[in-house]
């Protein structure tokens, strides 16, 4: 990758995109005819029948849309982002670290970015051992199809491909580790596409970005950093709350954690009881998972994933603080057989009064930690260089650790028959017999 980048390079992310795909969030998406027939692949069609958000359609019935979808918003906010940062080092004096096959790379990398997904991936994250990003990765590197795509009409290399979406490969090319900053960060596409994308669907508007101010603002410092000027801080900060706004309504409502929770519990039960292994997930779409699991009979996991499919969910009856400094609460959610054992304690309380309650209709959830942290540089009008809470005096450590706190509870979800008062005092019995 040598041959630099000039304003040639901006011609060809123009002049070269002439196809388009009709696209609900960003209208026309432009595409070479290279990228159409990456688009139009096998592994990437799959995604069209994996839907983004899971079984939030159960709680906003238009949140039907699909990875696909998402792939191809990242793939156009990508473009947006290198056609910006070319077009501003194009008016400096500095020479653009940019090659033609490196700009080719991330491009393809953004398309193909969510490859490794199966469905419910994120819920089951504790469940399964590998990352969508190494799955991906190897998916790629082992398919002829796109090896020849990637390699033959978008001339650049897999293993840069690869290397962009997969961080945890080795790479020593600082055009490589750069553009993994573009693809993964506070102002990344993933998050302007799948924010404004997802409230588009969900018919919120909490999570709408302004993705033309943000790219427009976006530029290259002199040390081949990303980083965005003092004056346009306000974008991500409206970003933070963005996010913090969409995990409260939509990805940690109670609902939507609710039929997650009774999924993983689901697939849980299903590889305990030796009915399939992780490794049979990672080639199914929404439809083969549940063709799945209705072969598995009156089991618990097949009768749990019919509830789900039927919107008959567990309802939330429950509900303490996690407290992060708890060492048991940390256990409970960092050891699933941990919290399976705080799941059997609440049942046998309960079913001395609830003699009929399954031992699989008692369902813990403890959602992950999450950050609301930024980690953008920000230029000062003094051109020096300082993070985004030195700055910035809103997101400051405490209102971060705040949010964060106020997202991450501790669920008991059950039967609606159940009375609260006794699934309350069922949980806070056991959880009370573990001190921090």
């Amino acid at each position: 990758m040598r041959e630099h980048a000039t304003k040639s390079q901006i011609v060809r992310l123009t002049g070269d995109f002439t196809q388009s795909i009709r696209d609900p969030l960003w209208r026309d998406i432009p595409l070479s005819t290279g990228f159409k027939n990456l688009f139009s692949s096998e592994p990437m069609q799959k995604l069209s029948r994996i839907k983004q958000l899971g079984p939030a359609h159960l709680l906003y019935p238009g949140a039907v849309h699909t990875r696909l979808d998402h792939s191809l918003g990242v793939f156009h906010a990508t473009r947006l982002i290198v056609l910006s940062l070319l077009t501003d080092l194009s008016k400096t004096d500095r020479e653009a670290f940019f090659t033609q096959a490196g700009i080719q790379a991330i491009l393809a990398a953004a398309m193909l970015h969510d490859l490794g997904h199966f469905p419910y991936a994120h819920a089951l994250k504790d469940v399964v051992s590998r990352e969508h990003e190494s799955l991906g990765a190897e998916m790629i590197a082992n398919h002829s199809g796109l090896r020849s795509i990637i390699e033959k009409q978008l001339g650049t290399s897999v293993d840069a491909v690869c290397q962009i979406i997969d961080p945890t490969l080795p790479c020593d090319d600082d055009e490589i580790r750069f553009f993994r900053t573009i693809l993964s960060g506070t102002l990344d596409p993933d998050k302007l596409d799948y924010l404004s994308r997802d409230a588009l669907f969900c018919g919120i508007p909490y999570g709408m970005q302004d993705a033309s101010y943000i790219i427009r603002h976006l530029f290259v410092t002199g040390r081949n950093v990303l980083a965005i000027p003092l004056d346009a801080i306000g974008s991500v900060e409206h970003l933070l709350f963005a996010k913090y706004s969409m995990y409260r309504n939509v990805y940690w409502h109670p609902t939507t954690r609710g039929a997650t929770a009774m999924i993983k519990k689901a697939v849980h039960l299903a590889m305990r009881d030796g009915l399939f292994a992780e490794s049979d997930l990672y080639d199914l779409d929404d439809e083969s998972f549940a063709v799945l699991f209705s072969r598995f009979g009156d089991s618990e996991a097949s009768t749990l994933f019919a509830r789900v499919r039927n919107n008959d969910l567990l309802v939330p009856l429950a509900t303490v603080p996690f407290l992060a400094d708890h060492t048991y609460h940390q256990r409970i959610y960092r050891e699933p057989e941990e919290r399976e054992l705080l799941e059997q304690s609440v049942h046998a309380s309960l079913a001395m009064r609830y003699p009929d309650i399954a031992e699989h209709e008692v369902i813990v959830d403890i959602p992950e930690d999450l950050s609301f942290e930024s980690d953008i540089p920000i230029v000062l009008q003094d051109a020096s260089i300082r993070s985004f809470s030195e700055v910035d005096e809103l997101f400051s450590p405490q209102v971060v650790k705040a949010f964060t706190a106020s997202l991450r509870k501790i669920r008991l979800y059950l039967p609606d028959h159940i009375e609260p008062n006794h699934a309350l005092l069922a949980l806070t019995e056991q959880l009370e017999q573990h001190h921090g």
